[in-house]
Parts: structure tokens; C-alpha cells; sequence
């Protein structure tokens, strides 16, 4: 699976998360591509920090979906990600161009998820080679 992942809200990036618990619970390889408002949730000093995201569906509902993942004891966003890399072939690449536009220009301005630094190049390839093929 080859997921680009566009988006730096809180509820997609959640969403994406369970859809990679999937993909992993199926052991499928997958590979993220990290692009744009993707690479600014990465950052070491936003990642998991849900005050620094926002919503994309519904963001005045913000505060409601946050504590109702916490009363239903929701893993974060990153948390989904580390465990899926714990049971399958998860690799997550940031893309170069992404990344210094929020400021990061080498792996260690990222959070310890992320694999390495790539051109867009990379991403239109594994979308080629890919057997499912998804936006978010």
C-alpha cells in the first residue's frame, strides 16, 4: 500500500492511522509519503501535540472529538503509526521540499517515526509499484 499523506489535521491524521493499524493487522507493506501540511505534524515540536493541529472536517467540533478519543481511550495518531510499525513493513518518508517549508531540513527535525528525506520522485514511484493507492 502507498499512502500519501497530505494532510496535517488531527481527525485525518487519526484516520489514517486506523487505516494503517488495518493494512498492518493484514501485514501488508506500506509506505507513507509525508507531503505538505502532513510534514508540519511530523515536526518534533508539534507530532503529537494535539493543541498545535487542527481540524479539517468540522473544527469548531475540535474539543468534542478530542475528549471523546480520550473517553474511549482512542490511541493518538502517532501511537497507531509506532504500533503499526512494530507489526508490519511500515516505512514513512517526508518529503524534502514538505519538510523546509515547516522548517525541516534533516531527519532529526521530525519525529523518531520517520524513516528518511525524499524527492516527490520516490512517492510517484511506489504509487506505480503499489497495489493500493491512497490520498489523505
Amino acid at each position: 500500500m502507498c499512502l500519501g499523506l497530505f494532510t496535517g489535521s488531527v481527525d485525518k491524521l487519526t484516520a489514517a492511522g486506523i487505516i494503517l493499524g488495518g493494512a498492518a493487522a493484514l501485514d501488508m507493506k506500506v509506505d507513507i509519503y509525508v507531503l505538505l501540511q502532513g510534514a508540519r505534524a511530523f515536526k518534533k515540536d508539534i507530532g503529537d501535540n494535539s493543541d498545535k493541529l487542527q481540524m479539517a472536517e468540522n473544527p469548531d467540533m475540535k474539543e468534542e472529538f478530542m475528549q471523546s478519543l480520550k473517553n474511549l481511550k482512542v490511541k493518538t495518531w502517532v501511537e497507531f503509526f509506532k504500533e503499526a510499525r512494530e507489526i508490519a513493513d511500515v516505512k514513512i518518508h517526508i518529503c524534502g521540499l514538505a519538510g523546509k517549508i515547516w522548517g525541516g531540513e534533516k531527519l532529526e527535525d521530525f519525529i523518531d517515526i520517520a524513516d528518511d528525506i525524499c524527492g516527490i520522485s520516490a512517492y510517484i514511484s511506489s504509487v506505480q509499484e503499489a497495489d493500493v493507492n491512497l490520498f489523505i
